[in-house]
């Protein structure tokens, strides 16, 4: 039986608290919001998530993409208790304090950089029927300091703890260089690095930063879509998963001792994974249409499973079973929760 010991899993992104409610038709209109659509806020927005919690029944809960991923990995792995350690950037307000409160009850052990200048980021999931309008506002989560947090002696040896480390594209557009130190010392110590290619505009817009963290990247994680936008803006020239696969997993890589391995998921297809020569494919499991409440975690979810494997030294394929295991159980919740205790082993 492999162990999870605390702190093995590192984790660091773009903290926000997500709030949630079920809003009505004029709420959409006010803020000119699409029922089923993720948006980063503008200023047109900035009353929106003081009005949605005025007037409406919210939930609050620890999210942001790496963050739900570590979230995700410790609820698979249920004891012990802080397993997973997350770094991020927040604001000294009442936002802040409900997601640190948020980030205990999900046992993960959260080690926030607060700073004054700007909120709390928040993300508002505007609930009308069956579709949810994101609503996304990083604030705070864009001020992380590698110098004033990754570098002060009492988190760099957090850092040192860890064996596994998972970080979402968004970050690249925050901290390039908190991504590089963490992602060379992995490297250096033969340790696992995780990173998600979490949107095509990371593909695009942010590959210079994406590619100068590639080498040190042991397992790349990514959907269909941004798998294509990232064949095209590397000069692949192809289109097809499986071939995208072995070409991203062909990339040049510092730690020659581990192969990467490249994991590219595809909704209700098959899961394509890349390693060494090979490439292989795994189903996801079947799900009645109906049960279906909210497909948005699902991607965070398969990566926290995935991790929750990784971290207990299992084999690959028994990583994937519980990376789809996880996401099948989100998408029957609203937004990145679950119940209480996972049903797999």
């Amino acid at each position: 039986m492999s162990y999870a010991s605390p702190n093995s899993l590192f984790g660091m992104g773009n903290p926000l608290l997500d709030i949630s409610a079920v809003v009505d038709k004029d709420f959409l209109d006010k803020y000119s919001l699409k029922p089923d659509d993720q948006i980063l806020a503008e200023d047109k927005h900035k009353a929106l998530f003081e009005e949605i919690v005025k007037k409406f029944k919210v939930e609050y809960h620890a999210g942001g993409a790496t963050q739900n991923s570590i979230k995700i990995a410790q609820w698979m792995i249920q004891k012990p208790h802080n397993v997973g350690t997350f770094f991020g950037c927040i604001g000294k307000d009442k936002f802040g304090g409900i997601l640190k409160k948020k980030a205990e009850e999900a046992h993960v052990d959260a080690h926030y950089y607060e700073q004054d200048e700007e909120p709390t980021g928040t993300c508002a999931a505007c609930i009308t029927g069956d579709n949810r309008s994101l609503v996304a506002n990083l604030a705070a989560a864009n001020c992380y300091k590698k110098e004033e947090h990754l570098d002060l002696k009492e988190n760099w040896k957090l850092v040192e703890k860890a064996k596994v480390y998972y970080i979402a594209g968004f970050f690249l557009t925050v901290s390039v260089e908190s991504i590089m130190e963490v992602a060379k010392h992995a490297s250096k110590k033969n340790k696992l690095f995780c990173l998600n290619l979490s949107a095509p505009f990371i593909c695009q817009f942010f590959k210079d930063n994406l590619m100068q963290v590639m080498p040190y990247v042991d397992v790349l994680f990514g959907n269909e879509t941004e798998a294509a936008a990232f064949a095209e803006e590397q000069n692949f020239e192809t289109k097809d998963m499986k071939e995208i696969a072995k070409k991203a997993q062909a990339l040049p890589k510092d730690n020659k001792k581990k192969e990467r391995i490249v994991v590219f998921t595809q909704g209700k297809e098959e899961t394509v994974i890349g390693l060494s020569d090979k490439v292989e494919t795994f189903s996801v499991l079947t799900i009645d249409p109906k049960e279906i409440v909210d497909t948005n975690g699902a991607g965070d979810a398969f990566v926290g499973g995935f991790l929750s494997g990784l971290v207990q030294d299992k084999p690959l394929d028994q990583c994937v079973k519980a990376a789809h295991y996880a996401a099948n159980v989100i998408i029957k919740q609203a937004g990145c929760t679950f119940p209480e205790k996972p049903d797999f082993n």
